[in-house]
């Protein structure tokens, strides 16, 4: 595919390194650390519930530091806070690394979360002001893809050096990587239009003005972000349960969970030049329709083909939804105001990932775990409702 518009030179490839290597990086640190959090916490003496908790920190951490994270950031500027990010995500993998207790890496593991929700609201901001808005979807869904790629590697890498060293090794591995990003992050150059000889500078809006100035758009085009987000989230909890419910041994279950997560990663860009052209509605209303009849066929799947079929499908949604949150965000932010309006997405798109998992579980312990399951088809299905109603045809405005 092209990089280029026919009326301009701008090429995506002239800012690979920049845009893309602290994204790549930062996935390679979280996906080290995710499979062993809890390993770590059982070493320390915790229960199962208490490491569930400490796992689940990483999210919670992300979550309620979002409106912050958009505040520092509108202060300092989208490199300055990558840079900062990467640096207190160093201090908590030192302190998972040394801690002797399950406070001190329930710590480290919640400081994971916080420095996240700055770097993935800095890096967003970053490419926004990179790229040509007729670039824009797939500049994103690439920056998004990159991630799940580093994510991918990062549980590899992590386990090599775990057999050298032990759990700590995964700690290390993302150590080097967050420092790598900020590294990156410290010597890229900055993409925000200089402001005109004698322009006044704005005052920068406080956060529930932005919230009142497009609160319809949040409750509306947010609403099925924040659904979108809670299916997706639901995604890594469904596919190895609905494995162990049919039998399915720990072998076979991650040879299908590496099978989806493929179909999911082969699909970010040709989604986001799909969006570029055709709309942001030609993807997003097809993703969320795909993963909510997939959720739907899973919780009718009987066997295991029928299963690998249904979770795929889920791949495929969730890959070709690659960008959409930031896309969307990107979209629907206003100039001035853009950060503290991101923010507030992101909040809601958190808050979603967030409690996606927890209705699973609600349903799951209510009523069935087929129950549960499908009611996360019926939220991907509420999702395309609310895309097909609130996003306009044909691509966004230059």
């Amino acid at each position: 595919m092209p990089d280029t518009d026919p009326d301009s030179d701008f090429r995506l490839r002239a800012i690979a390194i920049p845009a893309f290597g602290p994204s790549l990086l930062y996935g390679v640190s979280n996906g080290a650390i995710l499979p062993v959090i809890a390993l770590s916490a059982r070493d320390l003496g915790a229960s199962m519930a208490a490491s569930g908790f400490i796992v689940a920190l990483v999210g919670v951490g992300s979550l309620v530091s979002n409106i912050p994270a958009a505040l520092f950031t509108a202060r300092h500027g989208e490199l300055r806070s990558m840079v900062a990010a990467s640096l207190v995500s160093a201090v908590a993998m030192l302190l998972c690394i040394f801690a002797s207790s399950i406070w001190a890496l329930a710590a480290g593991v919640f400081m994971v979360g916080v420095a996240s929700s700055v770097f993935l609201l800095a890096r967003q901001g970053y490419m926004v002001d990179a790229v040509p808005v007729w670039m824009r979807a797939r500049a994103l869904s690439t920056l998004a893809g990159t991630m799940r790629i580093g994510v991918f590697v990062g549980p590899f890498a992590g386990a090599a050096l775990i057999h050298l060293i032990d759990l700590q090794g995964a700690y290390w591995v993302a150590l080097v990587a967050v420092l790598g990003a900020g590294a990156i992050a410290a010597v890229a150059p900055d993409m925000k239009t200089p402001a005109a000889a004698g322009a006044v500078p704005l005052a920068r809006p406080r956060m529930h003005e932005v919230f009142r100035a497009h609160r319809q758009v949040y409750l509306t085009l947010g609403l099925g972000i924040l659904l979108v987000s809670a299916v997706r989230a639901s995604r890594q909890v469904v596919i190895p349960l609905w494995a162990d419910h049919l039998g399915i041994d720990a072998a076979v279950t991650s040879l299908i969970y590496g099978l989806v997560a493929a179909v999911d990663m082969s699909v970010f860009y040709p989604a986001g030049v799909l969006m570029d052209r055709r709309g942001r509605r030609a993807v997003a209303l097809p993703s969320a329709l795909m993963m909510g009849l997939a959720f739907i066929g899973i919780a009718l799947s009987g066997g295991t083909v029928a299963f690998v079929v249904t979770a795929m499908l889920l791949g495929l949604g969730n890959g070709i939804s690659s960008g959409i949150v930031m896309t969307l965000g990107a979209d629907a932010s206003p100039a001035h105001g853009r950060t503290e309006f991101l923010g507030i997405w992101r909040f809601m798109a958190d808050l979603g990932s967030s409690l996606g998992p927890v209705l699973l579980s609600a349903l799951t312990a209510l009523v069935s775990l087929a129950a549960g399951v499908a009611a996360m088809g019926a939220l991907g299905l509420a999702a395309a409702a609310v895309f097909w109603r609130r996003l306009p045809r044909g691509p966004a405005q230059r």
